[in-house]
């Protein structure tokens, strides 16, 4: 498969500059990182439509509850419809909610109903029925299932990101892995705990170092030609100047699941992240009414795919696949007249 000729850009969780907080890393997928790791202001790369992700003619994205709300992915696939039209690509969403990479779950998961899906339980499957020509995996926001980090939670966490990365590219797919975004337990403070007396209804309350550890070691992956888009970064560094101006703001009101102003954010990293080339101005009323039809859509999709696929995680289940596809190809429909 031809090199994805596109440039990702990190942002920088940690050590940011007191001058700029946007301090941001580029990288060129395809190369390998540790040949020149320059540092520079973010900016999209300058690549023409028809030469932007060659070869790349079906995206899956993989994640827990954040990625199975989904409206990261919904903006991305909106901003795509809205700028790259004459380059159509299908974007499949099969994020499950509880969902780890590592295998682990907390005493009392949801009440003690069941454990944590294992995405090593369907990822075979995934793949099988999907077949991706791109994934992009986040994961890491359970892993560490809420407790202060440990060495064997660490490395649970990190043999099962490599085993993910492994095998998406023994399908024949590339992937990029997406940092998990901040737990904030300011909006939580009176529900969280200190490291000796956490359970499964008090999280850690400095559980984001945790994600903070994650989120450095999957970046230092980028030396061994890994490629990688840093959420957790790039909503830090928002939040701090969110911050400035009010104290008591957050992107996530119970302290995991981002609200739509920080799924929004998220969905701009990725856009930044791949260098999208997409150029031009957009009214917002058009945006808005592609993305609620875009969203529609994706939710249709992403309940049938799950349940195409199969897992463990108990939930309602979706419409059959071929039921949900023709249902979207209505939707599909007033996409396009909006789009003329």
């Amino acid at each position: 498969m031809a090199r994805l000729a596109v440039m990702v850009i990190l942002s920088v969780g940690s050590g940011l500059s007191s001058g700029d907080e946007r301090s941001q890393v580029g990288i060129c997928i395809g190369s390998p990182c540790s040949a020149a790791v320059v540092k520079e202001k973010s900016k999209k790369a300058t690549i023409p439509a028809r030469e932007f992700l060659p070869n790349i003619n079906r995206i899956v994205f993989l994640g827990d509850s954040i990625t199975y709300d989904g409206r990261y992915v919904s903006y991305f696939e909106t901003q795509w419809r809205l700028h790259l039209r004459e380059r159509p690509i299908e974007i499949i969403s099969c994020g499950l909610p509880s969902e780890t990479v590592s295998g682990l779950s907390e005493d009392g998961h949801a009440g003690g109903k069941f454990p944590r899906p294992d995405l090593h339980e369907r990822l075979g499957r995934v793949l099988k029925k999907t077949r991706p020509d791109l994934v992009f995996a986040c994961y890491g926001m359970n892993d560490g299932i809420y407790l202060p980090l440990s060495a064997e939670r660490f490395a649970r966490f990190k043999s099962g990101i490599v085993k993910l990365h492994e095998q998406v590219k023994a399908a024949g797919a590339r992937i990029v892995h997406l940092t998990p975004p901040v737990f904030d337990a300011l909006p939580i403070k009176g529900r969280v705990a200190p490291s000796d007396k956490v359970t499964a209804d008090r999280p850690y309350r400095d559980y984001d170092d945790v994600l903070e550890h994650y989120t450095g070691w999957l970046l230092k992956k980028c030396e061994q030609g890994w490629h990688v888009i840093d959420f957790h970064g790039a909503m830090k560094a928002e939040l701090r100047l969110k911050r400035r101006g009010n104290v008591n703001f957050t992107f996530a009101p119970d302290g995991v699941h981002p609200n739509e102003s920080g799924q929004m954010l998220l969905g701009k990293a990725l856009v930044d992240g791949i260098g999208a080339p997409f150029r031009g101005m957009t009214s917002r009323a058009l945006a808005a009414k592609v993305f609620q039809l875009v969203h529609e859509r994706r939710r249709l999709l992403t309940d049938a795919w799950l349940t195409e696929i199969g897992h463990k995680r108990p939930m309602a289940a979706g419409l059959p696949l071929e039921t949900a596809q023709a249902r979207a190809v209505e939707l599909e429909k007033r996409i396009e007249q909006l789009l003329r």
